[in-house]
């Protein structure tokens, strides 16, 4: 028996999600990226549903879910939870079908995201301290009031309007080998599978479907190796639309049949993959969205071919965007801060200072401190923040430092 017709979801779900969508979303673009291409050894394209409505693809699988919920059901409204995209998603089908939404986000979400979803007319209840908490609040408040509670990703009417996603890669890249994608709950990558490996097989082809985590956010690999559901204990990324402790049941079922693989990236390569996508593909992403990018860079996916990357959102906090330009730099080799100790007497500064001219270093920040726990008398301590050209300008600024008889330590 054919696998992809016992699943929980099928193409034909998808396809009938796809038509209860046209003219609701938008259809994102495909932008080819020669830089990454000539890295990897072949074609490479973003699918950027960070340019879809409300900044993610979370709105595709929200609006199906909800515009087949009966009349009655509509009328009682929905209630979901979420740190962001998820919210926005359901602000903007509830907002389109006229169904009134609440939406528990939990404490300490990023203001443009609680912002975005309130503009959007939805009710917004800060409960929590992580996306669990406000779930479990979200599924409380379903229970007792009978309002209709829309999973981020565990539902089959989401997983198909996640995986529409799909059917546009296929439409817009007929000649992709490998499509690569990040995957938190699983609802994303659970739907592309689906549409994208029946397609296939219609067609006699082989396509690899990839799923990416954050390495410290990664519950699927174990998970998929026990053949079973495996929570975390902990979850930490500056992914925030990927940090999914538990994968979803029904998601699961479908990827540990259809995804090829599951790899996972470090939160420097995160951070060097949103630096190379703001630079050379002129493209605003947030940390989840580009996971995949970042896999590619790290030479993860073995003979990609030719390769679609799913850009899932773009939603990102200007203040993280900082802290992520900041250590994406650094992982580069762009950025340095540098700390040593020196005489405290004229001229001394003056000396690194030259030392870092002539290297063709440019300082950005500079800390002085004379008194401190590990000082000793007639020391101070000298703590310069650098911007150079790589790794190995930075240890040639190092080594004329050394040369000079300075000792200094690289704080990162």
């Amino acid at each position: 028996m054919n696998i992809l017709q016992t699943l929980p979801v099928t193409l034909d779900d998808v396809l009938e999600a796809q038509k209860l969508l046209d003219g609701i979303i938008a259809r994102t673009p495909v932008e080819s990226s020669r830089a990454l291409g000539a890295q990897v050894g072949g074609e490479v394209y973003f699918k950027c549903e960070n340019l879809q409505r409300a900044g993610s693809f979370k709105v595709r699988g929200a609006y199906v879910r909800m515009a087949r919920l009966s009349p009655e059901e509509k009328k009682r409204g929905v209630v979901a939870a979420s740190a962001g995209n998820h919210a926005q998603g359901v602000a903007v089908a509830a907002k389109s079908l006229g169904i009134k939404a609440r939406i528990y986000m939990p404490l300490g979400v990023a203001l443009p995201k609680l912002a975005a979803t309130r503009s959007h007319g939805a009710e917004v209840i800060l409960h929590g301290h992580n996306v669990d908490e406000a779930l479990a609040e979200a599924q409380r408040y379903s229970n007792e009031t009978g309002t209709v509670f829309v999973h981020p990703f565990d539902n089959v009417d989401v997983v198909a309007g996640q995986g529409t996603v799909g059917l546009e890669i296929l439409e817009q890249i007929p000649n992709v080998d490998t499509v690569l994608m990040g995957v938190g709950g699983g609802g994303l990558l659970a739907g592309v599978a689906v549409a994208i490996k029946a397609r296939a097989k219609e067609l006699g082809r082989d396509i690899r479907i990839i799923g990416v985590q954050a390495e410290n956010a990664a519950a699927y690999p174990p998970s998929l190796a026990a053949d079973a559901l495996v929570p975390l204990k902990k979850v930490s990324t500056m992914a925030d639309g990927i940090a999914v402790g538990r994968p979803g049941q029904l998601p699961f079922s479908i990827i540990r049949e259809l995804v090829d693989d599951v790899v996972t990236v470090s939160e420097d390569s995160l951070a060097r993959a949103l630096i190379f996508l703001l630079e050379r593909a002129k493209m605003v992403v947030e940390p989840a969205g580009a996971v995949g990018v970042a896999a590619l860079m790290d030479g993860k996916i073995e003979n990609p071919g030719n390769t679609a990357v799913v850009l899932s959102g773009g939603n990102i906090d200007p203040m993280l965007m900082l802290k992520v330009i900041q250590r994406g730099l650094s992982a580069a080799g762009r950025y340095m801060t540098v700390r040593m100790m020196l005489d405290d007497r004229p001229g001394s500064l003056a000396t690194i200072a030259r030392i870092i001219a002539e290297n063709d270093a440019n300082v950005t920040g500079l800390d002085h401190t004379r008194v401190g726990g590990s000082i000793s008398m007639g020391d101070v301590s000298i703590t310069v923040n650098l911007e150079t050209k790589g790794h190995q300008h930075g240890e040639q600024v190092l080594s004329a430092l050394r040369a000079e008889g300075f000792q200094p330590i690289v704080v990162h």
